[in-house]
């Protein structure tokens, strides 16, 4: 595909929720990898990343900008894959829906419920698709799984048992349920097609300094449509061996169905690799996130987006209940789309 015919994309911010930068660890490199993308600029989110942002101009031979509103502005920039910091992603979203622009958006999709039904409010008005970062659901093997379900392979689903467990790497100041938790909430709707309608959350907490009550994780006990249960569990590990800071140690699912039992590890067919100093995980074909720039670009060219905004809205409305439950005690009810809940 020529230069002329690709998806200019501006990128908007680098940093995220604690020392993430997703911006220049996942979407530049994909972005760049992808035929179908042009990246044509660059705008930091705050001082905070300016130097970042005049780096990767200069890297990227793109003019860096001083703001988001004339950088928009540019007839070129037909998407903006957004990294900014978790307070002024509503901001910068919904700016960049208003002025006709596709949108690759950083997770989680805002800090706030609120925040998320404004988004999706301003991205069905402004008629531009929005694809949320929710990449571990196109892994290769959950894939497979949601389509041997789908196909009716272990009969009618009624139990999930779920693990997703990274180990070392920063902690998120917002805590790990509400920085992790969207991943296996994100994949298990993917392959049983199912909303959920309640959330028991039990946090859990290491007290990692002394006035720092974050959680670690949690596990969540959520009921879906038609019946069906499921139990989580999410987490930051301490960092284990010479696996590499923040790496996924553990992502696998048990689905039962009344007429037999899928279990399915994400990390399985895939490349391992041990250095003297590390130890490294991956796959030896297309990784999730390049299958994310892969559905963002079909969704800015008018095809499927998946995941798409409906998504981010049903995970963020589990993870509202489930922070919600982890102060009550006791399960909540999931809000609907009215603001009610079911």
């Amino acid at each position: 595909m020529s230069g002329n015919s690709a998806l200019g994309v501006l990128l908007a911010g680098f940093s995220g929720i604690g020392s993430q930068d997703h911006q220049s660890a996942m979407y530049e490199p994909a972005l760049r990898a992808q035929d179908g993308c042009a990246i044509v600029g660059v705008v930091a989110s705050s001082a905070d990343d300016k130097a970042v942002a005049h780096a990767a101009a200069e890297r990227l031979g793109v003019p860096c900008h001083d703001d988001l509103a004339t950088a928009l502005e540019r007839p070129e920039v037909g998407a903006v894959s957004v990294a900014v910091p978790l307070a002024e992603r509503r901001r910068t979203i919904i700016t960049a829906a208003r002025a006709g622009k596709h949108i690759l958006a950083d997770k989680p999709l805002a800090a706030t419920l609120e925040d998320v039904l404004a988004v999706a409010e301003a991205v069905a008005e402004a008629g531009v698709a929005l694809v949320p970062a929710h990449h571990q659901r196109l892994n290769p093997v959950l894939r497979a799984a949601a389509a041997a379900v789908g196909a009716g392979r272990v009969g009618l689903p009624w139990d999930i048992q779920a693990d997703f467990v990274v180990a070392g790497g920063d902690p998120a100041p917002t805590g790990e349920l509400f920085n992790l938790g969207l991943y296996p909430l994100d994949v298990v709707r993917s392959v049983i097609g199912l909303d959920a309608h309640r959330v028991h959350a039990i946090p859990i907490r290491s007290g990692r300094t002394s006035d720092d009550l974050a959680d670690d994780g949690a596990t969540l006990m959520v009921d879906y449509d038609n019946g069906v249960t499921a139990t989580i569990v999410v987490m930051r590990a301490p960092r284990v061996g010479d696996l590499a800071p923040g790496g996924v140690l553990r992502h696998r699912y048990r689905i039962s169905g009344s007429h037999g039992v899928l279990a399915v590890d994400a990390l399985r067919l895939g490349l391992q690799v041990r250095t003297a100093s590390r130890n490294d995980r991956g796959w030896t074909g297309q990784n999730t996130t390049a299958a994310l720039i892969d559905s963002f670009h079909r969704a800015a060219r008018g095809g499927t987006c998946a995941p798409g905004i409906a998504d981010a809205v049903h995970v963020h409305r589990v993870l509202d209940a489930a922070q919600r439950s982890t102060r009550s005690g006791r399960p909540e009810l999931i809000a609907d789309s009215q603001g009610v809940s079911q």
